[in-house]
């Protein structure tokens, strides 16, 4: 087992009545990208406040390597990079300007400063923005140019723990490919990350495990394999609901459904590859008879279990949902 860069244990955090976190723990080992998924007001934010110390938590322990994070919050950062899920204020710099200036506030001599920020603009695809000044009000450069020179001033020094939120806003296709590429390449290196995110699609292509947050609880946690909790050959059939129309899955009890999850007009459907015949029958004959607008079928992907975790009838409920992977799962938003 990899060294923990980061272990949480038991954390909790309020405000005033509302719990922010509540009793989470998770671990980020050397060279592991571990993702946090949440809705927005799922935690993520707090719980990255307090790692890096401008949050003190009611509870628990936030170790950084062998550092007391909550009891000597300046010494723990000097093992953490952080790039925050707002936009970077480089304003009057140019990215060139503000990829150097970090590396020195990270303790790189100006020589090694410079050659860092070279090697970005080559690995990210920046060097036609490099020399361009941010001005006011976003002007002078895109969000997207602005997002990467950002990630490039978190990681432009090694260090063990790379907290990364929300790291791919504003970025296009072709340009966040080259940054998760960084990003696993600094993990080959052994630097641990923490990728604070609410994109299931990114999330699973990208990190070693997952922790799903869910009102501020540990809803799940695993590789993106575990949590999905079907087999390689599980499908997902995706039902298009008819405005007014009940939803014809409720009441088809004989319908070998995995899991059923009900999210907004759409139902997704996890079936097993051998019943897929069946239930592609089953939805042909309710869209024959207009109870359906349309359906798809598809590999089963971890927004079907994502959606599972974190949805339910009411706030009312229950914040733990059931384990993944049990029959006839059913949630709605």
């Amino acid at each position: 087992m990899s060294p923990d860069v980061l272990r949480i244990t038991a954390l909790s955090r309020r405000f005033g009545p509302v719990v922010a976190n509540d009793d989470i723990s998770l671990r980020v080992g050397s060279g592991e990208i571990v993702g946090l998924l949440g809705h927005n007001g799922a935690g993520k934010s707090t719980l990255v406040s307090q790692v890096v110390g401008l949050v003190k938590p009611h509870a628990g322990q936030i170790m950084l390597g062998g550092i007391d994070a909550v009891r000597h919050p300046a010494a723990a950062r000097h093992h953490v990079a952080l790039q925050p899920q707002s936009q970077t204020p480089i304003d009057g710099l140019t990215p060139r300007r503000a990829i150097e200036i970090s590396a020195r506030l990270r303790g790189l001599p100006w020589r090694e400063a410079r050659r860092a920020a070279n090697a970005l603009a080559e690995e990210l695809d920046l060097g036609e923005w490099m020399d361009r000044r941010a001005m006011p009000e976003g002007a002078g450069l895109s969000g997207g140019i602005r997002r990467l020179t950002g990630f490039a001033m978190a990681v432009v020094a090694p260090a063990p723990l790379l907290i990364l939120d929300e790291p791919t806003n504003d970025i296009d296709a072709s340009r966040r490919r080259l940054l998760w590429d960084a990003l696993r390449r600094r993990g080959d290196r052994g630097a641990g990350a923490l990728l604070v995110t609410h994109n299931v699609a990114e999330a699973e292509r990208i990190v070693d495990d997952l922790v799903v947050l869910d009102r501020g609880r540990v809803a799940a946690a695993g590789s993106p394999a575990q949590l999905r909790g079907t087999q390689d050959s599980d499908l997902r059939l995706e039902l298009h609901l008819t405005p007014g129309v009940p939803d014809p899955s409720e009441r088809a009890r004989t319908l070998p459904a995995r899991r059923r999850v009900r999210t907004g007009r759409r139902t997704l459907l996890t079936v097993a590859a051998s019943d897929a015949a069946r239930c592609v029958a089953w939805a042909a004959e309710q869209r024959a008879r207009d109870r359906l607008d349309g359906f798809t079928l598809a590999p089963a992907t971890l927004e079907d279990a994502y959606l599972s975790l974190t949805s339910s009838d009411s706030p009312a409920e229950d914040s733990h949902p059931a384990p993944l992977g049990s029959p006839e799962e059913i949630a709605h938003v």
